[in-house]
């Protein structure tokens, strides 16, 4: 009997479109003959189920069902393509846990720590992970540019705390830019990230669980015409994602180690891709994803297809990972 298989995507977050490109994708590759699937878009204003006729079902959010003509469908396994809250933060971690039903990200509390990017570094530093310093503000902090000048220096980088596809990031040269920076990034977070920029090859590291254990995916370098890596260069063209990487041995044998250690570290399951910036040889941590794109053009697929994974093959491998625990 063929499993059902929820396709959650949406969100609420802006990045919400991004999110209904790679659940077409997963909804497009994994086996139809093996599997039934629904398209789930959880928005603001409701959930619901999206049928091929384009008829819309409300989900019954007592216990994550539907109702169709005919009948009742509950789902034995969510896959989870939501980029941002609520479904890269651990609200809906915790609710489908709640439900015992089994999803194919990391659980909530690695999902929430993953999502607050100072409390993460936080948490690893005393691990011995290398991260960028950096000075924190909370909406209605007093702003002492001086103060943040002095530990950061120039440039830096202003950024919201909870967000992803860096929205709400600007690089910031002189003094009279820091306080519209930091206006900016409180459009998408009441909590800011303010760090010292470091010069050095920026590179993505895929890590995931494949037939129970933890493997690093080759690594992709990249190489932005902007002057980061912002949405602009992520998501229309204005980068180049080099895979595999052209670093140095010691370069990918160090940021392998340490991708796999924070992965392992943090209890990590499901899909994650860490972004690093090497100081030398040594890999900076700057975040890590736990919902990563998974459009074909994402980096995760990418790499997955390096190391002779089709995107059939990692989309799978993700539920049958979530249904053999079950």
């Amino acid at each position: 009997m063929k499993k059902k298989i929820a396709i959650i995507m949406g969100g609420y977050s802006n990045e919400a479109a991004i999110s209904l490109e790679s659940g077409a994708i997963v909804y497009k590759h994994l086996d139809k003959e093996r599997y039934d699937l629904y398209k789930i878009h959880i928005l603001k204003d409701n959930w619901n189920y999206r049928a091929p006729n384009n008829e819309n079902y409300a989900i019954d959010k007592n216990d994550f069902s539907i109702i169709l003509p005919s009948g009742k469908i509950t789902f034995d396994c969510v896959f989870n393509t939501i980029h941002g809250t609520p479904g890269e933060d651990g609200l809906l971690q915790g609710y489908f846990q709640l439900l015992n039903m089994p999803q194919t990200s990391c659980n909530f509390y690695q999902a929430a720590l993953t999502f607050n990017k100072r409390d993460l570094i936080s948490v690893l530093r005393p691990y011995g992970v290398k991260a960028a310093n950096a000075y924190l503000l909370n909406k209605g902090d007093a702003v002492d540019e001086d103060a943040i000048i002095n530990k950061v220096k120039l440039p830096c980088f202003v950024k919201a705390n909870k967000s992803g596809s860096s929205y709400g990031v600007s690089k910031v040269y002189k003094k009279e830019e820091l306080l519209p920076a930091i206006n900016k990034a409180y459009l998408e977070d009441d909590e800011i990230l303010i760090e010292q920029f470091l010069k050095g090859t920026e590179v993505s590291v895929g890590v995931i669980t494949l037939k129970g254990k933890t493997t690093v995916l080759p690594i992709t370098e990249i190489v932005t015409e902007n002057d980061f890596f912002d949405y602009e260069a992520k998501y229309e063209g204005k980068s180049e994602e080099i895979t595999p990487a052209r670093i140095t041995d010691a370069q990918h044998k160090n940021v392998c180690y340490w991708a796999k250690h924070i992965y392992e570290l943090l209890k990590m399951t499901g899909f994650s891709r860490s972004e690093f910036i090497f100081v030398g040889d040594d890999p900076y941590f700057l975040e890590i994803n736990s919902c990563p794109g998974l459009t074909e053009k994402s980096i995760l697929p990418q790499q997955a297809a390096k190391a002779g994974i089709s995107l059939p093959l990692l989309l799978e491998s993700a539920i049958l990972e979530v249904l053999d625990k079950k």
